[in-house]
């Protein structure tokens, strides 16, 4: 079997039997604009309230939905439009990097007056030429600039979350490094956005649980996708991203520990996995969008079931 068929097989088979019913979910759930970047306005709206989401986690960064440039022109007016349609804005995927990130006051000002609280920022790489920096110095040389952006969080009443990722010299990737970043900064100014499905590509079955556990008094969102280890050659091997729960992260024993913590931040559902192109945010498809529709229909209401 392919990827590809296997891919569509894990989307196709749950679709023919429906999933039980959930009771419902305490907790809302929002999609990444970016698998909707080949819909604008009014489709973009109307799409995620047909599919079922609570909210729409808007991407606010260059070729997103809204461009930075723009953001004070655009946003209230998209934002706007998703709410006529019952649905929240939680959250916006800016590529906030510090207080210096060109726009940055300018999303940080319109969120403010949109009341939207949380946004995502991050991206930080550790030096690794061969003069670099030992990693702990290079952390603590990144604390000025959260100290800064925390200030400026502050200052209009938001909390950005750090995206955790997972790859080789990524800051986030093995989690506690960020855990040391953010510890003596205010979790309401400067949080995490806990990917468990990076999380569960960097620690296996069962080291995300103590990362979880490290970053869990500091974390305001979760995004959520799934995945596994394919074998390349003898001795190397890839993570790939897949269909939600059909893959190695384990969804139900990661639930039952945020619901202990009573977490209430914004929850996520990303789409990674081969999808025609709206895996990574394309703006013209090479699939029927039903396609993405129905895979996309299929996820939430997987997730919907783990968080019954």
């Amino acid at each position: 079997m392919t990827r590809r068929q296997f891919t569509l097989a894990a989307v196709a088979a749950p679709l023919a039997a429906p999933l039980p019913a959930a009771i419902a979910p305490k907790q809302k759930v929002a999609i990444f604009s970016k698998h909707l970047q080949f819909l604008v306005g009014e489709d973009l709206a109307r799409t995620a309230a047909e599919i079922g989401f609570d909210g729409v986690d808007i991407t606010v960064r260059k070729g997103g939905h809204v461009e930075p440039a723009r953001v004070i022109q655009d946003l209230p007016d998209l934002v706007k439009i998703i709410r006529a349609h019952g649905l929240e804005v939680p959250m916006v995927t800016a590529d906030i990097m510090d207080a210096h990130t060109p726009y940055a006051e300018d999303v940080m000002r319109t969120l403010a007056s949109l009341e939207i609280p949380y946004y995502r920022w991050g991206g930080f790489k550790y030096d690794e030429s061969p003069t670099a920096q030992p990693i702990a110095q290079q952390l603590g040389a990144l604390k000025p600039r959260v100290a800064a952006l925390a200030a400026l969080n502050a200052k209009y009443k938001l909390c950005a979350m750090y995206h955790t990722h997972s790859g080789i010299g990524l800051v986030g990737a093995s989690i506690w490094d960020v855990y040391l970043l953010l510890r003596e900064f205010d979790p309401n100014a400067v949080a995490v956005n806990y990917d468990i499905g990076h999380a569960t590509v960097e620690g296996g079955f069962g080291g995300w649980i103590n990362s979880y556990r490290i970053v869990e008094p500091m974390l305001r969102g979760i995004a959520v996708k799934d995945c596994v280890w394919e074998r390349v050659a003898p001795g190397n091997w890839k993570s790939e991203w897949v269909p939600l729960g059909t893959g190695m992260v384990r969804f139900q024993q990661f639930f039952a520990m945020v619901a202990k913590s009573q977490f209430h931040g914004p929850l996520q559902l990303h789409f990674e996995y081969p999808l025609g192109g709206a895996d990574a945010g394309k703006t013209k498809l090479t699939i029927d969008p039903s396609e993405v529709f129905a895979a996309m229909k299929r996820d939430l209401g997987q997730l919907r079931a783990f968080l019954a």
